[in-house]
C-alpha cells in the first residue's frame, strides 16, 4: 500500500513484478490513476480513492507553494494530508483484509501498521527517504542544513510527530467503524517496526545510530510498460547531438508560462537541445531545438540525453543515477532539496537550482557546468555501473520469509 505522487508509486510496482517473478501473489493498492502502471507486470491492482494530481492543484495544493521554509511546508503539507487519508481508510482496511502480509509504503505507516495489528498479519515498512530520526543528518523533508546531532535527530522527531498527526483521526475511524485497533503512539515511536528502504547505501548511507530493524535494500526499479520511445521523440534524438531533458515530474509549479520560458532561454544560453516534459507541472515549448513530450520511460530516455534536470523526487534521482548521466536538480518541495544535496555530494550534479532561483541564467550557467566538465559524467557512469551490481528485491523476499516464520 501506497500514496502520494507518481514518484511515490512507480519504484512499488518494480518491486512487486519482482516479487511475483519469485512466486509471490502481489496486490498492489494506491491511487486509481496509477492502475496503468502495473500492467503486464503481473501485479494486481486495488484502486485507492483521491486523486493526487487534483489534490496539487486544488487551492490547498497550491497553498504549499506560499510556504518557503521545510517546517512551513509540512505545517500545510499535514493539513492537506489529513482530508485526503479520511478518505483512504476504508478502501485500504478493504484491500488489507485479502493479504496474508502487508507492505506499508513510508507515507502510510501508522494507517497500516494499525490495520495489520487489526487483521494479526506481519507488516513490513518499505520506505522511498529516510524517515526514522538520526543525528547524522537533519528530517529530508526540513532542510538540508545540519543542526548537530542533537538538533537532527530532534528535526527527524519533529517529522514523525507530525505524520501521526495525520494519521490520529483515521486510526480512530479504523477502531471505530472497522472493528480494528488502532496502534498507539508510545509502539510506533519506540519500537521501530522492521523498515526496508528502497536506495542504496551507496547514495545515503545507512546511519550508524539507527536500530537493527532499519535496513538498505537497495532501489526498486519500476516495471517500464512501454518497450520504445515514441517516434516523434526518436526523430527529435536522431536529428542532433544528445539533448538535455527537462521535467518536474510529479511537482507543480506557481507560474508554468515562466519556468517554461526560462528553460528554453537556458538551453538556448548554453547552446543545447532540449526535451521538456509537460509533466504536472504543466511545462511546454516550441522550437526546432526543443521538443515538448508527455511520460515516457525514464529507463529508455535518460541514457541517451547530454544531462537531466528534474525536480529531485526520490523516484527520478534514483532513475538518473541509474541512467549514469550528469545532473541539475531543481528542488521544488518536501524531501527534494535532500536528494538534490546528495547528488551535488556524489559529484554528479554541479549544485543545485532551486525553483524560486530557476532564471535561464542561473539555469543556463548550471547547465554549461553539467555538460562540459568530464567530472560529472564520468562520476555518474561510474556510479550507475556499481548501481547495476545491486539487487534490491533481494533483501524484500528474504525479509518476507523471515516474517512468515
Amino acid at each position: 500500500m501506497t500514496a502520494g505522487s507518481r514518484g511515490d508509486v512507480a519504484p512499488y510496482t518494480g518491486l512487486g513484478a519482482g516479487l511475483v517473478r519469485a512466486g509471490h501473489e502481489v496486490t498492489l493498492a494506491t491511487h486509481a490513476v496509477f492502475e496503468p502502471l502495473v500492467a503486464g507486470s503481473g501485479v494486481r491492482f486495488h484502486p485507492l480513492p483521491v486523486d493526487p494530481r487534483a489534490e496539487l492543484h486544488s487551492e490547498r495544493g497550491r497553498r504549499l507553494h506560499e510556504a518557503r521554509t521545510g517546517p512551513g511546508k509540512l505545517v500545510r503539507l499535514v493539513s492537506m494530508a489529513r482530508e485526503a487519508v479520511a478518505d483512504l481508510t476504508a478502501a485500504l482496511v478493504e484491500a488489507s483484509r485479502k493479504g496474508d502480509v502487508l507492505l506499508v509504503g513510508g507515507a502510510l505507516g501508522p494507517l497500516g501498521y494499525a490495520i495489520a495489528d487489526g487483521l494479526s498479519v506481519p507488516a513490513l515498512g518499505l520506505h522511498l527517504q529516510p524517515l526514522h530520526p538520526t543525528g547524522e543528518f537533519p528530517a529530508s523533508i526540513l532542510g538540508t542544513r545540519s543542526l548537530g546531532t542533537v538538533g537532527n535527530r530532534l528535526s527527524g522527531r519533529v517529522v514523525t510527530t507530525s505524520v501521526e498527526l495525520v494519521f490520529a483521526d483515521a486510526l480512530r475511524t479504523v477502531r471505530r467503524r472497522h472493528g480494528l485497533p488502532a496502534v498507539g503512539r508510545e509502539r510506533g515511536t519506540r519500537t521501530p517496526r522492521p523498515v526496508l528502504h528502497g536506495y542504496s547505501e551507496l547514495v545515503v548511507p545507512r546511519p550508524r545510530d539507527w536500530p537493527a530493524e532499519l535496513r538498505v535494500a537497495g532501489y526498486w526499479w519500476p516495471h517500464e510498460t512501454e518497450r520504445r520511445l515514441p517516434e516523434e521523440l526518436e526523430d527529435f534524438l536522431a536529428a542532433g547531438p544528445a539533448p538535455v531533458f527537462v521535467g518536474l515530474g510529479s511537482a507543480t509549479v506557481p507560474d508554468a508560462e515562466r519556468v517554461s520560458r526560462e528553460v528554453v532561454g537556458a538551453l538556448r544560453a548554453a547552446g543545447l537541445r532540449g526535451v521538456v516534459q509537460q509533466g504536472w507541472a504543466g511545462l511546454a515549448a516550441d522550437g526546432d531545438d526543443v521538443l515538448t513530450i508527455g511520460e515516457v520511460p525514464h529507463s529508455l530516455l535518460f541514457p541517451r540525453t547530454a544531462a537531466v534536470v528534474h525536480h529531485a523526487g526520490a523516484g527520478t534521482t534514483g532513475a538518473v543515477l541509474r541512467a549514469g548521466v550528469p545532473t541539475v536538480p531543481v528542488p521544488v518541495q518536501f524531501d527534494a532539496a535532500f536528494w538534490a544535496s546528495r547528488l551535488t555530494a556524489l559529484g554528479t550534479a554541479p549544485g543545485a537550482v532551486p525553483l524560486p532561483r530557476l532564471t535561464a541564467g542561473t539555469l543556463g550557467a548550471a547547465l554549461r557546468r553539467a555538460t562540459r566538465d568530464e567530472a560529472h559524467r564520468v562520476r555518474a557512469r561510474e556510479l550507475a555501473a556499481r548501481l547495476a551490481e545491486e539487487d534490491g528485491v533481494a533483501p524484500v523476499l528474504a525479509a518476507l520469509d523471515r516474517l512468515r516464520r
